[in-house]
């Protein structure tokens, strides 16, 4: 597809038709990249996304026991802490 840059003050920009907005899943933010030379628009990625299912899926499961009785208790532990 071919479109014609505009003037927007000192800088250029793109109108960007809505159906490759929708087919892009683009939002109101997007991210601009250089790759090759060639100019990226993508949607903006959402930070730490994923990151609850992960955190959820980890608490499910009962690694945690394992991993806690696989430490032995240091010279700290058996002479110094106390409850």
């Amino acid at each position: 597809m071919r479109v014609e840059l505009v003037r927007i003050g000192n800088s250029r920009g793109i109108r960007i038709p809505k159906p490759l907005i929708e087919q892009c899943g683009l939002g109101d933010t997007v991210e601009l990249r250089v790759e090759n030379n060639c100019l990226v628009i993508a949607p903006e990625r959402q930070l730490r996304q994923g990151w609850d299912m992960a955190f959820r899926s980890a608490g499910a499961s009962a690694n945690d026991e394992i991993l806690l009785e696989a430490v032995p208790p240091n010279e700290f532990d058996r002479e110094e802490w106390r409850w």
